[in-house]
């Protein structure tokens, strides 16, 4: 019997949640999936727990943000449930407008942050659960997180707290990962802490 160490079993979790950011897209995917041809997963054909059972909405690139997310970086924020159609595209809501430096491409930032599913506000993940002071390390465009995760952050100034929904197709796309159901759009509050060059 192999022992794999821990370090292992974290490049093969980081592998597949990388192939899985990449995977979707393709038609064939998506009828794999149970999506009709508009690319939306329908409510019979969804997978239990699947929170895209309406057509998405285009939408600007930018919005206001959703009523109720705190603006106290010092406290973790709540995402309220939504019962509009989830966007087609990321939507990026700045809560906090940061002063600091500026996250972009090829920069390591750190960040806190909360996910939670687009329509329940359901939250599925969460660097505050681990501790007030808990953040994650992301190197812009090395692909280390899903690409709305990174998108979101990008243009993000420290001392920023950003509300960024992500739909399917830039985050895990129509067979999910995890707790990540397949067609899933998410939001994630996004507070940018540190950018190291």
């Amino acid at each position: 019997m192999i022992r794999r160490t821990a370090r292992h079993g974290l490049l093969a979790v980081t592998l597949s949640l990388s192939l899985a950011a990449c995977g979707g897209g393709t038609d064939e995917g998506a009828q794999e999936s149970g999506s009709n041809a508009a690319g939306t997963t329908t409510a019979e054909e969804a997978p239990p727990g699947a929170a895209t059972s309406q057509a998405c909405e285009t939408r600007g690139a930018t919005a206001e943000p959703a009523a109720g997310i705190t603006t106290d970086l010092g406290t973790a924020p709540e995402v309220p449930p939504s019962d509009a159609p989830p966007p087609c595209d990321l939507v990026i809501s700045d809560v906090v407008v940061g002063s600091g430096p500026e996250a972009v491409g090829g920069s390591t930032v750190a960040v806190k942050y909360v996910g939670a599913f687009y329509e329940t506000g359901e939250e599925f993940d969460s660097s505050w659960s681990r501790g007030a002071d808990e953040t994650l390390p992301v190197t812009l465009g090395a692909g280390q997180v899903i690409p709305g995760f990174e998108q979101g952050i990008s243009g993000m100034q420290v001392g920023g707290r950003r509300m960024v929904t992500i739909p399917s197709d830039l985050g895990y796309g129509p067979r999910g990962q995890g707790p990540i159901p397949g067609g899933a759009t998410l939001v994630f509050v996004i507070d940018l802490v540190e950018v190291s060059a």
